[in-house]
């Protein structure tokens, strides 16, 4: 084993006991968490087709890039399968089953999961949708994997779920406030309750990560230069529609999330600043030069990104997903 692994295994083993401590800290039990049935028309009731028809009532008003955007959304929570397996590989910690890290990606996976069965219910009933197409589309992600750049660097990996689930609290709070304004409350509630389990997600990978920063700042340091190098791809850039490659769909998927401001690249920045501020990069000691460096890159990245953020013009090319019905 080389210097580098055997350097990430120590380090893992000592996050793995603090992840199982803090395993009721960030997710919830599973009896009393919401379930979509909380949300979604009761089949077993007698007013079963009249909750349809009202949650169809309300769908209809929502504006065609908040119905795409939403699409795209629980296309990426659907594809849970990818995310389970790639953070299955990540080496370092123990993969014993009743290990901190196993036992931690079995239970967030179960938390996750909720997600893309709500809105992809939500979905089925709401009229504005082409399942098939979409279903496709969800094939197609889990089929075709990714690479994000992280490897099997756990280091790399905590880096990227910490961002990663901070962009999709965002996302998924910013298309309940507009569905309110559509005046789909049903949709922004379930939206909201999506978000507040992104935020508490985001809030232990991070966790997680400064726990390392701690033991381990320089390679941790160096890690996050990187994947900031290399830039945080979303798990959306490889979505596509029959008939595209991967790329071309994501590109129409971010202009109406743009356009919305679900997401932007400004957000995209706001982000890595606050991930800054949360692991106290500015302040950290006992660097090395390399890990210095990275610093220093790291430190005045978020102001060079935001001007060419502020730069952006809202797209305006109107295009017609495949996913959405009429």
């Amino acid at each position: 084993m080389s210097f580098f692994a055997d350097k990430r295994r120590e380090v893992m083993v000592h996050i793995e006991k603090y992840m199982l401590e803090m395993m009721d800290t960030y997710l919830k039990p599973i009896d009393t968490n919401w379930q979509p049935s909380d949300f979604l028309p009761d089949s077993t009731s007698d007013t079963f087709y009249q909750d349809i028809r009202i949650l169809r009532d309300n769908a209809k008003d929502l504006s065609y890039d908040l119905v795409a955007v939403l699409i795209g959304d629980t296309i990426t929570e659907e594809a849970l399968p990818t995310y389970e397996s790639w953070l299955a590989m990540v080496q370092g910690p123990s993969m014993k089953e009743d290990g901190g890290w196993m036992k931690w990606n079995r239970h967030w996976t179960a938390e996750e999961n909720r997600h893309g069965d709500l809105l992809n219910k939500y979905l089925y009933l709401s009229g504005r949708v082409d399942m098939r197409q979409m279903e496709i589309s969800t094939q197609y992600l889990i089929a075709d994997g990714f690479d994000i750049g992280t490897g099997h660097d756990p280091y790399r990996n905590f880096i990227y779920t910490s961002f990663q689930e901070m962009a999709t609290n965002i996302s998924h709070r910013r298309v309940a406030s507009l569905a309110k304004k559509d005046g789909d409350t049903l949709l922004s509630r379930m939206c909201g309750v999506i978000a507040s389990d992104e935020a508490r997600h985001a809030k232990a990978y991070k966790d997680f990560m400064n726990r390392i920063f701690e033991v381990d700042p320089s390679e941790a340091m160096l890690a996050f230069e990187d994947m900031m190098r290399k830039k945080i791809v979303m798990p959306a850039h490889f979505l596509r529609e029959v008939g595209l490659k991967i790329g071309q769909t994501f590109g129409h998927f971010t202009d109406a999330a743009q356009r919305l401001g679900v997401y932007t690249a400004i957000d995209y920045v706001e982000i890595m600043q606050q991930l800054i501020e949360d692991w106290k990069i500015e302040g950290m000691k006992d660097l090395n030069e390399a890990g210095e460096k990275a610093r220093d890159y790291i430190m005045a990245l978020p102001s060079r990104l935001l001007r060419v953020a502020e730069r952006m013009k809202n797209p305006t090319i109107d295009y017609k997903f495949s996913w959405i019905a009429g």
